[in-house]
């Protein structure tokens, strides 16, 4: 196969290319950006692959940073863009089933592409748009199919996280995972616990995005993969299961709502969602968003009366918990509770008509903990309705509060 016409991503990084190859090296464009274009999805970071040495890029070009020297990969900034140009090589020994414990640079294409993870990702593409195709990897994209190179085992051994590519990659692209790399995640799934639970992380929670969710969360469930992430106990297949069947024609839109709707399938506690959340390593913020969204879409189960004041304090994670609420409950109206979200005389506490240096200017208050007590008090009554936001208002209020010591 021979693309006519490339994409403006790959003529841009073309001097990377005629540079290394002028010299009488090979390059080529390889990786994701390469299956990314066959199909004719976006295309982010374009990586090039190439025979000549670190030393001897660095040698080509003017402008080079060692992001990755000790695995040959040199970032070259000639261009404005910077291009990631990492050297053919071999790879051994894999004891901790992360990363390998040797890496030797080699000058064969064919080498490098065979220790790449699956054959949709082992394409490369020379400067005339050839494609090279040494894993039949062009006919499992035509067949939606998601195939380790050569032995899968030994794949899963070299990295075992690609057991969650796979599925990742099954749930975004809607592709089937071929029968022997499945049957292989099952056998190896164990490994997953040498893996750091960032990248885990990351996979899973792109698989959550996906367009094919449904089959990817079933699919996790089946591998025996969920057994060997942070705090999911074993005897939740049947859990997820049910998770990925509710799931089925629909696309979660973001990580906030992917993984709240996690949560809520597993049945945890408001408690237990924190600490849950913090063993996956998701940062304070969006733990935050999560267990506020959390926290309403308890209050709808436990059938508690939502007021203006549980709309105010959702605040905007309100369309987090309203989406997971309309998964779970078909005649659920989320409308009515945007309509009235909205509808509020302020959203957050920066609306509110005064601040603390207005009451300290007024004379009514000192700085201190009492300051703070009146002016969340001020923010309950006008939220609720029962004070208008009007600076002379909530003075009046304040001054009140304050003779009466409260």
């Amino acid at each position: 196969m021979k693309i006519a016409n490339l994409p403006q991503e790959f003529t841009a990084a073309l001097p990377i290319l005629e540079t290394i190859t002028n010299a009488g090296f090979e390059a080529y464009f390889v990786g994701g950006s390469v299956r990314d274009m066959l199909l004719g999805k976006a295309i982010h970071d374009v990586d090039i692959a190439t025979s000549a040495y670190p030393s001897e890029i660095k040698a080509l070009f003017n402008k080079t940073v060692d992001t990755g020297i000790e695995h040959g990969t040199v970032m070259i900034l000639d261009h404005g863009n910077g291009y990631e140009t990492t050297t053919f090589r071999t790879e051994t020994g894999y004891t901790d089933f992360r990363r390998p414990d040797s890496v030797s640079f080699v000058r064969d294409l064919a080498e490098d592409l065979k220790r790449r993870d699956f054959t949709i990702n082992a394409l490369a593409m020379r400067a005339n748009g050839e494609i090279v195709d040494l894993f039949n990897g062009l006919e499992d994209l035509d067949k939606h199919i998601i195939r380790a190179v050569g032995d899968p085992v030994e794949r899963f051994h070299e990295d075992a996280l690609r057991m969650m590519r796979a599925l990742r990659f099954s749930a975004q692209l809607g592709f089937v995972i071929e029968a022997a790399t499945n049957e292989a995640i099952k056998g190896e799934a164990h490994l997953l616990v040498n893996i750091a639970v960032e990248r885990i992380n990351v996979e899973l929670s792109k698989l959550l995005l996906g367009k094919a969710v449904a089959e990817g969360l079933m699919a996790f469930a089946q591998s025996g993969l969920y057994k060997y992430v942070p705090n999911i106990d074993m005897g939740r297949e049947l859990d997820i299961v049910a998770a990925g069947l509710k799931l089925q024609g629909q696309i979660l839109p973001d990580d906030a709502t992917a993984w709240t709707y996690l949560i809520d399938q597993l049945g945890l506690s408001e408690d237990d969602a924190g600490s849950f959340l913090k063993a996956w390593k998701h940062s304070n913020d969006f733990i935050k968003q999560v267990k506020t969204a959390y926290h309403f879409i308890q209050l709808y189960r436990q059938q508690v009366t939502i007021t203006k004041w549980e709309l105010y304090q959702v605040g905007a994670a309100l369309p987090i918990a309203l989406a997971v609420l309309g998964l779970n409950f078909k005649s659920f109206d989320g409308d009515k509770y945007l309509t009235a979200y909205h509808s509020l005389v302020i959203t957050n506490k920066r609306q509110l008509a005064i601040d603390g240096q207005q009451l300290i200017a007024a004379g009514v208050v000192k700085p201190g903990p009492k300051m703070g007590k009146i002016l969340a008090k001020i923010e309950h009554a006008v939220v609720i309705g029962q004070l208008k936001n009007h600076l002379s208002d909530l003075l009046a209020y304040a001054e009140m509060l304050q003779s009466k010591g409260e």
